[in-house]
């Protein structure tokens, strides 16, 4: 039983890598932008956040790192997909290919790099639940910090004026500047946010779940939470829930393998994404449903006073 409880703590883990990306990537698609950069902003992100705890011994100003360094390569991209109405597509490739090559080249000499011990945390009475507590109440703070998210994010979405508006511009841009609002704008911030969120996804992979920094340390993460908004039809609680589940079918392979199963290695290694596209596969099923739940006008371009 223990082995599963460890199981299930590590599902949480490799879950809240996925949850906060791909939180941040709702957050630009209920805008109705799409942003496929999402694996080089992890991965320029988890490089700074990494170098900033080698050189501060601080996770938090690690993540701070992170988030920063999301969100600039996020205003870039918004610049040239909002303002100068590149192709959102291929300014996302762009921007990924552009992170995955300076991410590699600034981290060369911190490929070798150890960070501080890393701390233990534990609720206090209930991490000593049986079962239980080890399974869901020594998780780092981030971990309770995405499930919270999401509920603010549900809050956010469809309770508060500031979210009716952001998913507004998402479904009819038209209709949210003739009454006033700077769509460019709104645009704008939901992309830095989301951007943000990537960054932090990128830096908690590396200071918290792995911890360590090699090159493609993302392998290929940033492009299972692109596919998890998909997933959750593009609602907040199903994207904690489908990164959960992705999560648990990463940390399967381990489990897998340190049960002494008898399955190729290669194999196991191909779970994530082979779940990935069967699940994609069955939603793409039901075009209608899809189209019911999407932003109207994901990936379309804005042109003010046309």
């Amino acid at each position: 039983m223990e082995s599963y409880a460890l199981l299930f703590a590590s599902m949480l883990n490799a879950g809240t890598v996925l949850a906060l990306a791909a939180l941040g990537l709702l957050i630009n698609e209920k805008a109705g932008i799409v942003n496929l950069g999402a694996e080089g902003m992890m991965l320029c992100a988890a490089i700074a956040g990494f170098a900033t705890v080698v050189h501060t011994g601080s996770d938090w100003i690690g993540f701070a790192a992170g988030m920063g360094a999301g969100a600039l390569l996020a205003a870039a991209f918004g610049v040239l997909a909002i303002w100068m109405n590149t192709n959102q597509y291929a300014t996302g490739l762009a921007l990924s290919l552009f992170g995955a090559g300076f991410s590699a080249f600034a981290g060369i000499k911190y490929v070798q790099e150890k960070l501080p011990e890393r701390p233990h945390f534990a609720v206090p009475f209930l991490a000593d639940i049986p079962l239980l507590g080890p399974a869901m109440f020594r998780q780092h703070p981030m971990v309770y910090i995405a499930i919270a998210l999401v509920a603010w994010l549900v809050w956010f979405l469809y309770r508060s004026r500031t979210g009716l508006v952001l998913r507004s511009v998402g479904e009819s841009p038209e209709s949210a500047h003739a009454l006033g609002y700077n769509v460019r704008v709104m645009r704008m911030l939901a992309v830095i946010a989301g951007g943000a969120l990537c960054g932090l996804a990128g830096a908690y992979l590396v200071i918290i779940y792995t911890p360590l920094w090699v090159e493609g340390v993302t392998a290929g993460r940033g492009w299972i939470a692109l596919a998890l908004t998909t997933f959750a039809t593009w609602r907040p609680a199903r994207v904690l829930l489908g990164a959960y589940l992705f999560g648990g079918v990463t940390m399967l392979q381990f489990h897998l393998q340190g049960s002494g199963v008898d399955v190729a290695s290669e194999f196991l290694s191909m779970l994530p994404y082979v779940a990935t596209i069967v699940v994609l596969a069955l939603i793409s099923r039901n075009p209608a449903w899809i189209r019911v739940n999407m932003p109207a006008s994901l990936g379309k371009p804005f042109y003010p006073g046309s």
